[in-house]
């Protein structure tokens, strides 16, 4: 079995910042691409950033400049540094992760559970 938890988000005010992290647990051997997504109330689920195993990142034009995606192989945990929050950027955001679990040689995609992050005054 594979988990990925998310942690950090709240209610914020436009121009602050928060710090998501996910982590992956359970029958783990290798993590490719993780990245974040995130859903606003009535709209589908949009790409916010990705990021493959060897560091290389990728961003949604709307966030570019103001969210940063890093990852910890060694923890198995991906984070999202978000700075001068929108109130656009409200949304539950889900983290996503392509892993291969052990015994097994191709890998899928598992996603976390969402944490929801407000922008309001």
């Amino acid at each position: 079995q594979v988990q990925l938890v998310e942690s950090g988000g709240g209610l914020v005010q436009p121009g602050g910042s928060l710090r998501l992290s996910c982590v992956a647990s359970g029958s783990i051997a290798r993590i490719y691409a993780m990245g974040w997504y995130r859903q606003a109330l009535g709209k589908q689920r949009e790409l916010v950033a990705t990021i493959t195993s060897g560091g290389t990142t990728n961003y949604a034009d709307s966030v570019k400049g103001r969210f940063t995606i890093s990852r910890d192989n060694a923890k198995n945990t991906v984070y999202l540094q978000m700075n001068s929050l929108i109130p656009e950027d409200t949304a539950v955001y889900y983290c996503k992760a392509e892993i291969v679990r052990w015994g097994y040689y191709r890998g899928n995609d598992y996603w976390g559970q969402g944490t929801q992050v407000t922008v309001s005054s």
